[in-house]
């Protein structure tokens, strides 16, 4: 079960690699994420607004509203490290 523990220790990683990767590997890792949620929209419709937005003034996440961000945190991480990683390059 996600909790706010799990998705600070995501996010901590996610500042960290972020702030070690490239202009160029932050451009990849943008591109494969929006890859990602076009593949969502078509296979499962549009994505509302509402359901990924915060409830405003809300002091703690739901917990449905934390696992979107567990799940989001660890999304990037996942994809952000195999570009610095270099995994999907083409071998020469």
């Amino acid at each position: 079960m996600a909790d706010l523990a799990t998705f600070e220790q995501y996010y901590q990683l996610a500042d960290t690699l972020i702030e070690q990767s490239t202009k160029e590997q932050l451009a990849e890792s943008v591109r494969l994420l929006a890859l990602n949620v076009a593949h969502h929209k078509i296979r499962h419709g549009e994505i509302a607004p509402d359901e990924t937005l915060p409830t405003n003034g809300a002091v703690e996440p739901s917990s449905d509203q934390l696992k979107l961000l567990v799940r989001g945190m660890e999304n990037l991480v996942s994809v952000l490290g195999n570009i610095m990683k270099g995994l999907g390059e083409a071998k020469h």
